[in-house]
């Protein structure tokens, strides 16, 4: 898999927060807390990457399947949460990754800071107290300007999202973007892959915001596809003063 230029991040401008990255392989974080934690950061990234790629080189199907996958008792935390998001959103482990790194690293590092934003290539994970508006992007003309507002009383929550037409991840579907928010990184994760899949043209965004209705521990969820927006839930969408770039 190439390397991706993530040329949105230069619009990350939390108040009051100084941001950094953490790369350790595949995973590229950009953190955002009340001092720089990068020591801190990469720790927890090393370790939970290695509780999971430890599993994975014992039990290969785990990162190979596109379906859930049944796990041990005894399998990393990581792990668990992952296959528990798996089958509530009837999509294999791995579409989980994202989002419960970026929870894992942004509850960790919550530890030191009382205000942290963990985005994870699109997936993003909020501890704090303030009110912060997460901007959507996905590269295409208006969805760019559209941003979630995401309450104090929200936090500590993921906001999740899929894209057809940016990003490296497989999608089987052709959704500009699909957001879902939920306090579980992992499955709000893998509901927004579960989802996009399933979106490939104005007609389907009635079908995706009700599925996301049916999936407990999500309460919002967004989705937009050729022009058309349908939302469900605790979205509370705001107008960015310019474009994400």
């Amino acid at each position: 898999m190439s390397y991706e230029q993530r040329t949105y991040r230069r619009s990350m401008e939390p108040s009051g927060l100084t941001c950094f990255g953490v790369r350790a392989r595949e995973s590229d974080l950009y953190v955002c807390a009340e001092r720089d934690l990068s020591d801190e950061a990469e720790d927890l990234l090393l370790r939970v990457r290695w509780d999971l790629e430890s599993y994975v080189a014992k039990h290969p199907r785990f990162a190979e399947s596109y379906v859930p996958v049944q796990v041990e008792v005894d399998a990393p935390a990581i792990v668990q949460q992952m296959a528990r998001a798996a089958w509530r959103a009837n999509v294999g482990p791995m579409a989980a990754v994202a989002g419960a790194v970026a929870e894992y690293v942004a509850r960790g590092l919550a530890e030191y800071s009382g205000n942290v934003i963990v985005e994870n290539g699109g997936d993003v994970y909020l501890v704090g107290d303030r009110e912060r508006v997460v901007a959507l992007w996905a590269d295409q003309p208006g969805v760019d300007l559209i941003g979630l507002r995401i309450p104090a009383g929200m936090q500590p929550v993921a906001v999740c999202t899929s894209s057809a037409k940016v990003g490296p991840s497989l999608s089987f579907g052709s959704a500009d973007a699909v957001t879902a928010i939920a306090h579980d990184g992992a499955l709000a994760d893998a509901v927004v892959t579960a989802l996009a899949n399933t979106v490939h043209s104005a007609e389907d965004i009635p079908r995706a915001v009700e599925a996301a209705q049916l999936v407990p521990g999500v309460f919002g969820v967004l989705a937009t596809v050729e022009g058309h927006v349908g939302a469900w839930g605790n979205i509370h969408l705001v107008p960015l003063e310019r474009p994400v770039q």
